[in-house]
């Protein structure tokens, strides 16, 4: 069946025409990144202080836990990736979702610091394994060339996460049946295993599978700018990937990026409040800038469609940079300064993790993906959790300031625009070389 696109250009610079299946697999990989954020990232604001006090420990022991579990989950993340390649993404990021529900509940209903660390770890495993590991391979599959502005939209799931899953948990801790957080998250949970389900009955692993080209591009499109070789799996091996410059460059600039925005987002509730802002007011803001970073998620995709995803890194890594430094500089009191920052940090709260599958697709290519995948998340992944250490480090060493954290995390922005600035942005890209050809 000839697959030909009514615009002018075959489709090829529309940044909203991606077909139904096109937008399903968008609100699929856009639901997965809510239930991550909301289970790993800005959740723990409520959630970690709830279980600490349920357990009778520290909240930064709490926090140590986490980042113990997103190093544990590295391992979740080289297994996934062997499998992925084998099953495919729908069944993979299916399973996974399920996996996370499971454990999500598990996690809270436990009696010891132990087992709730051993449940994280199969949260993070699972969730972050089914967003990035299979998710990252839907989209580099789907929309190889239009993975910015897709990932703009994807990335929209952290910012409706940071909106309302601290407030959707405060309002399930209300029930009388669900008064504590053990029963608070068992929706959560359940939402998850319902996901999956749904994914691996919905979703394609490739849009041929539904009888379209990848960008939902017009035939003439496909086969005058597009590698057109499917059989190709890019020749990829994992030694041959990790003596590739390109994918340290990649997992490194990536997982930098991931470690501040994660970092400030998952303690942004109690910066607020040690800054000064009521609980509430607090909690508030965060849905406030949440919301207007859906905007900042969009226009990033945008930019990173339209300029190039290296350009955009760049901008985003200055930008994010001085955001941090003034909130830093405003100490622990209202000032001007404290609503410029935030004002800022929500512009970029999706933007980092845009970076995650936008520049190994811009560097790789579609094809051979899920290998190169395989290879590249666990390290983001790795370099990601640190970000926890940080927090729960600075917290137990600070007598709970988190202040201190968001001058490490400004540094590690602007280190970052420097290895930026190395990378080779299509260096194996098939398809972009495919378009560029002399």
């Amino acid at each position: 069946m000839k697959k030909v696109n009514s615009l002018p250009d075959g489709n090829k610079n529309s940044i909203f025409n991606f077909g139904m299946w096109g937008w399903v697999t968008i609100l699929y990989c856009l639901l997965m990144f809510f239930l991550y954020v909301g289970m790993c990232n800005d959740g723990s604001n409520i959630t970690a202080p709830a279980i600490a006090g349920v357990l009778g420990v520290e909240n930064g022991v709490i926090m140590n836990m986490n980042s113990i579990a997103g190093l544990v989950g590295v391992v979740f993340f080289i297994i996934v990736g062997q499998i992925n390649q084998r099953i495919g993404p729908r069944m993979t990021s299916g399973i996974c979702c399920i996996v996370a529900g499971v454990a999500y509940i598990l996690a809270f209903n436990v009696h010891s610091v132990f087992m709730y660390c051993a449940a994280m770890c199969f949260v993070y495993g699972g969730i972050m394994s089914a967003g990035y590991v299979a998710g990252g391979t839907l989209v580099a599959s789907w929309f190889p060339k239009k993975k910015g502005v897709v990932m703009g939209y994807t990335t929209m799931g952290h910012n409706f996460a940071s909106a309302f899953y601290v407030q959707l948990v405060s309002i399930l801790i209300g029930p009388t049946v669900l008064k504590t957080i053990g029963g608070a998250v068992v929706p959560i949970g359940i939402a998850a295993i319902v996901l999956g389900i749904l994914g691996m009955i919905l979703i394609r692993n490739t849009p041929q599978e539904r009888d379209l080209n990848p960008d939902n591009v017009s035939d003439q499109v496909y086969e005058s700018e597009y590698d057109t070789n499917e059989s190709d799996d890019g020749g990829w091996t994992v030694g041959k990937l990790l003596a590739t410059k390109e994918l340290w460059l990649a997992a490194i600039t990536t997982g930098a990026f991931q470690i501040c925005s994660v970092g400030v987002m998952t303690q942004l509730v109690l910066r607020n409040v040690e800054i000064g802002f009521e609980q509430q007011t607090a909690l508030n803001i965060m849905t406030v800038l949440a919301l207007g970073g859906v905007a900042g998620s969009w226009l990033v995709g945008v930019i990173d469609e339209k300029i190039g995803t290296k350009k955009t890194m760049i901008g985003f890594g200055v930008w994010y940079c001085i955001a941090l430094l003034l909130n830093f500089a405003t100490g622990m009191s209202i000032t001007p300064l404290v609503y410029a920052s935030l004002f800022m940090i929500a512009m970029g709260i999706g933007g980092s993790a845009n970076f995650t599958t936008s520049l190994p697709t811009s560097i790789f290519g579609r094809q051979g993906f899920d290998k190169v995948n395989s290879v590249i998340f666990p390290i983001q992944g790795a370099i990601t959790a640190l970000c926890f250490a940080v927090n729960g480090f600075v917290q137990l060493a600070t007598g709970g300031q988190i202040r201190m954290a968001y001058l490490v995390f400004a540094g590690v922005a602007l280190v970052n625009v420097v290895l930026v600035l190395l990378v080779d942005e299509h260096k194996y890209n098939r398809d972009w070389k495919a378009a560029h050809k002399s």
